[in-house]
């Protein structure tokens, strides 16, 4: 981990936990000076586990309790019978006990729907904000935002009050008085938090799942914001996925970087544009051996489905399943041009990156072509991972970039990736969003803000950093 005063660079792997640059602090005071800060994200880590279990044991204790043996036993055992029922009973909805816990089954999914809807507390519930809270706080570190007196700092302290329409007045004003796309950028380093705090203690009962999955680091079939599942947003993304190549465009070509270095290949994702159009590039690297480079674009803009699979609900359905239209297209793209058993390098963009993770995952195209390097650029990749444990995986991600967050882990999450993957994070002096989210924005951040991030990807990329054989332009179609 290396530090810089203008801009902070994290690097993690499986066994890291953010250390002084990054994170403490409170939504109400920051971490006293000294602090181990990777001692209090293994605390944070350990609050979300034991939150989950118990979770669990009212779970476990709401079935005893709703077990209809448990009822017939009355019969035969009246006195021992109530002492055990009045016993679960205290341990389902005292404070002393489990707090408000009933969950699971029929009747105790009732029961935890009324208790939702009536803030009724609950010990699993308070145990995992108080991790959420403590993430807040680490974060604070590296995002001052989060402790000092703005708009940030308010609306912490409406979500902690339980005033979910005060903190939306608060966001409001936020965006009347900065813009939103300040307001969201500023949110973003642990926007994963918030959102999952803000779920577990409102009273919409849709969304406790997505929230509960951030709590304790897996992957969320859902938004905690709303609760929409991804398996609603893959009912629209069903197209078969289709790839054409385009002729030859000598503007284009001309136009197009040949530097090799993962800023050149961003810029040529820029050439390109976000309208439906991949790169594939043949090229002879510096020990003679040919080798293929994938460049795969974002989401495109416009309305959430439109004819190329790079749309809103097809970057939605992405991330939670690894067969998307975009996914079938690419491969369309690479059986057209490149032999099988070839080395291929998959770098993409936002939505582009989520392909590229997802092709790794595939069966059927780890057979045909030799996967070594994934670059993820302001991608939510992190709970993917290749088929081949020799594919090299690189996530690049600015912490004021919202997109990284959509899958539910943070950029400077105490949950880390994998130790094989490289994983590198940095704070922009460019704060709006979506500007911060932009490739080109990304290219010109690797070579001014952090070149040595930039530096350590083009190493591993050194194989493929040679004479350009070809390039083919594909044209994606959704259908």
């Amino acid at each position: 981990m290396t530090t810089d005063s203008e801009a902070p660079v994290g690097t993690r792997g499986a066994t890291d936990g953010p250390d002084a640059s990054e994170g403490c602090g409170s939504p109400s005071e920051g971490c006293p000076e000294g602090v181990d800060t990777a001692s209090l994200a293994a605390v944070a880590r350990m609050l979300g586990e034991v939150a989950g279990v118990i979770r669990e044991a009212g779970r476990t204790v709401t079935a005893i309790a709703t077990d209809p043996q448990l009822a017939a036993s009355l019969g035969r055992s009246p006195r021992t019978g109530v002492r055990a029922v009045r016993a679960l009973a205290r341990t389902l909805t005292e404070p002393a006990g489990l707090g408000y816990a009933p969950d699971g089954g029929r009747v105790g999914r009732a029961a935890w729907l009324g208790g939702v809807l009536t803030s009724r507390e609950n010990l699993a519930v308070a145990v995992a904000v108080t991790s959420l809270k403590l993430r807040i706080r680490l974060c604070a570190v590296r995002h001052p935002e989060f402790i000092e007196d703005g708009p940030v700092r308010r609306l912490l302290g409406a979500i902690e009050a339980d005033r979910q329409t005060q903190a939306l007045r608060v966001f409001h004003r936020a965006v009347r008085a900065d813009g939103a796309e300040r307001a969201l950028a500023a949110l973003a380093p642990s926007l994963t938090e918030v959102m999952a705090w803000n779920a577990l203690v409102d009273e919409n009962p849709f969304n406790d799942a997505a929230a509960w999955c951030i709590v304790t680091g897996s992957r969320a079939e859902g938004d905690p914001l709303l609760g929409t599942g991804i398996g609603a947003w893959a009912r629209w993304d069903r197209g078969a996925g289709r790839a054409v190549a385009e002729p030859p465009d000598p503007a284009l070509l001309a136009a197009l970087d040949d530097g090799g270095g993962i800023s050149a290949h961003l810029r040529n994702l820029t050439a390109i544009g976000n309208d439906g159009r991949m790169i594939i590039q043949r090229v002879t690297g510096p020990d003679g051996v040919t080798r293929y480079l994938v460049l795969l674009a974002g989401m495109a803009f416009g309305l959430p489905r439109n004819a190329t699979p790079q749309d809103l609900v097809g970057a939605v359905t992405a991330v939670g399943r690894n067969d998307s239209p975009y996914t079938r297209a690419v491969r369309k793209a690479v059986a057209q041009t490149v032999p099988e058993g070839a080395s291929i390098a998959l770098i993409g963009h936002s939505q582009g990156g989520i392909a590229a993770m997802n092709l790794t995952e595939i069966p059927e195209v780890n057979q045909k072509w030799r996967l070594t390097h994934v670059v993820a650029v302001g991608s939510p990749i992190d709970f993917k991972r290749p088929r081949d444990p020799e594919t090299r995986v690189v996530s690049l991600v600015n912490e004021h970039d919202v997109v990284p967050n959509l899958e539910g882990r943070s950029p400077v999450s105490v949950f880390p990736v994998p130790a094989d993957w490289l994983e590198i994070t940095w704070v922009d002096p460019a704060h709006d969003f979506p500007q911060c989210h932009n490739v080109g924005v990304y290219a010109q951040s690797l070579d001014e803000v952090v070149p040595e991030a930039r530096d350590r990807v083009d190493a591993l990329l050194a194989p493929y950093r040679g004479v350009v054989e070809e390039t083919v332009v594909f044209r994606l179609h959704d259908r």
